[in-house]
């Protein structure tokens, strides 16, 4: 469901850059959100692990529906399966690097996370693991604006709603590893803007992109998502939520389900 953008001056290409950068800042901001929840606030971890089967499922539904769906209509089956592969294994390799310098647990809210002092140069892979996440959602935030329509609804509110648990769990993991309050709170504002700066990149970088480029490019981010999604979030949630991981994740899914259908 796409959102609609006002007439004149903010209608014009240059001024839906800075609405796509908006509307990823927006998506982004929720990473803040729930890391000020997740360091300030003692959220039971059984809340943290049922919000981010929530989110999980969210992204799911975004990623079949939005993504990976709109991607085959632009540019046919073969651009979308090898984007999507790409984006997984593209995903999954960088993932396996950042696992190795001490980012393997930055979503967990327990006590997984290593101290810098446990584990040199962990602060550094958390962050940039963090952007690793973030991007390739921004980018398609920006890219939903080149139909010549509104922002897709559907993609800026599955972000939004999977960031909060995300910043949410991340945050109280650092607390934990006794990371301090202005390297937490630097780093989801830093990310927040960087999620913004990836949207406008998304429509200004990608506005002239065949549709068979556009569509591979689309599913690369669909497909790194999904990875995503079952690397980090998903253990996160089954850690604590156990049996009932399945049941929120389910209704996560319809709820953005319903929502692209509204």
């Amino acid at each position: 469901m796409p959102v609609g953008y006002p007439r004149g001056p903010g209608a014009t290409p240059g001024g839906r850059v800075f609405q796509a950068a908006g509307w990823g800042l927006l998506a982004g901001s929720a990473l803040l959100v729930g890391a000020l929840l997740g360091y300030l606030a003692r959220v039971p971890r059984g809340v943290v692990a049922g919000v981010m089967g929530f989110g999980s499922g969210v992204l799911l539904s975004a990623v079949s529906f939005d993504l990976i769906d709109e991607a085959h209509e632009l540019g046919g089956l073969l651009p979308t399966a090898s984007g999507a592969a790409l984006g997984a294994l593209v995903y999954t390799a960088a993932n396996v690097a950042l696992a190795k310098r001490g980012a393997r647990h930055r979503k967990r809210s327990g006590g997984l996370q290593p101290s810098e002092s446990e584990r040199s140069g962990s602060g550094t892979a958390i962050a940039v693991g963090a952007l690793l996440d973030g991007i390739p959602e921004s980018v398609v935030i920006g890219a939903s604006l080149l139909g010549g329509g509104g922002v897709s609804a559907v993609t800026v509110a599955a972000v939004f709603v999977s960031n909060v648990p995300e910043g949410l769990s991340s945050a109280a993991g650092m607390r934990r590893a006794g990371r301090s309050r202005r390297y937490v709170f630097g780093l989801w504002t830093s990310i927040a803007v960087v999620s913004g700066l990836a949207a406008m990149a998304g429509y200004g970088l990608l506005a002239d992109a065949p549709p068979q480029w556009l569509a591979a490019i689309t599913a690369f981010a669909g497909g790194a998502i999904l990875s995503m999604v079952a690397d980090t979030m998903i253990p996160e949630a089954f850690d604590d939520a156990h049996l009932l991981v399945g049941l929120v994740t389910v209704a996560g899914f319809l709820s953005a389900f319903a929502l692209s259908h509204i």
